[in-house]
């Protein structure tokens, strides 16, 4: 298992940061890796976020000691999966679940040991990783997007016409203050998060995904006056301070799964930007 640890970054410096800095310090790429488990750290509200692609052998979620400081991964975290690769399996302590494309698994604090298989090595299992601090034992219970509170927001004339599946989400199950879903757009929008909003109470984290290679999605962060951009490919991850935006647009189709942990888990818990503030 390989894990990086990234630092806190404030605003006052990412103004003066390049693209290469900007990458460096937000963006995680290469999120699935053959025979992986690939984590990266941050030092924003502790949140982890990976990605497990088990092709020719079970992988197991060890604990990284310097990073987390515990003998295990779940000693003192929660952790939600959704899997965007063909179907696999998940073992929690001693129970297995079978976790299919776009499916999540929710994993409480002390649930034991955590591995993953793919059903069919040719047909790998792509696990998205998230894990928050916790402080209380919730029971670990897969979502499948049946079971997800769905939001229809935005219209067409905007090009952000989209539905929000909420999977580990207060609506769904209890968590201590992970919440994780995933958005797909309409044919023909192109735009999330915007108009955009900030929420300095909690971070997020973005992956994207179902894009080809060619597509890009044009990722805008920073304070409202003071924007950046990154260029985002398919399965990269994205870090999202409480004090950034996260907004984007593709140049063609995307889906994204978003991530948060902090002080709460109300998902309004939103400060909106005006459009005129932005820069």
């Amino acid at each position: 298992m390989a894990i990086e640890v990234r630092q806190v970054c404030h605003p006052d410096a990412v103004k003066r940061f390049d693209t290469d800095e900007l990458r460096k310090h937000f963006l995680i790429e290469k999120v699935f890796v053959k025979d992986e488990v690939k984590l990266t750290y941050s030092h924003i509200d502790r949140i982890v976020v990976g990605g497990a692609m088990p092709v020719n052998s079970k992988l197991e979620l060890t604990a990284p000691f310097s990073a987390i400081g515990t003998n295990s991964f779940m000693d003192r975290r929660e952790l939600g999966i959704i899997n965007i690769g063909n179907t696999g399996k998940v073992t929690v302590g001693n129970d297995t679940f079978e976790i299919g494309n776009r499916e999540a698994l929710y994993v409480g604090m002390k649930a034991g040991e955590v591995s993953f298989a793919s059903n069919d090595p040719a047909k790998p299992a792509k696990f998205y990783l998230v894990s928050t601090p916790a402080h209380h034992t919730y029971p670990t219970k897969k979502v499948g997007m049946a079971e997800a509170k769905k939001m229809a927001v935005g219209d067409q004339e905007h090009a952000n016409k989209r539905v929000i599946n909420q999977l580990i989400h207060p609506n769904v199950l209890e968590t201590c203050q992970l919440v994780m879903g995933l958005t797909y757009f309409e044919a023909g929008s192109m735009w999330n998060t915007m108009p955009c909003h900030t929420h300095d109470r909690r971070c997020e984290a973005y992956l994207y995904f179902d894009m080809d290679a060619e597509t890009r999605v044009v990722h805008l962060m920073g304070e409202p006056t003071e924007t950046r951009h990154l260029m985002i490919s398919n399965e990269d991850a994205i870090l999202c301070p409480g004090w950034s935006i996260h907004s984007g647009v593709g140049t063609a189709s995307y889906a994204f799964i978003w991530a948060m942990g902090g002080d709460n888990i109300d998902y309004n818990d939103m400060d909106m930007v005006p459009m005129q503030t932005l820069r």
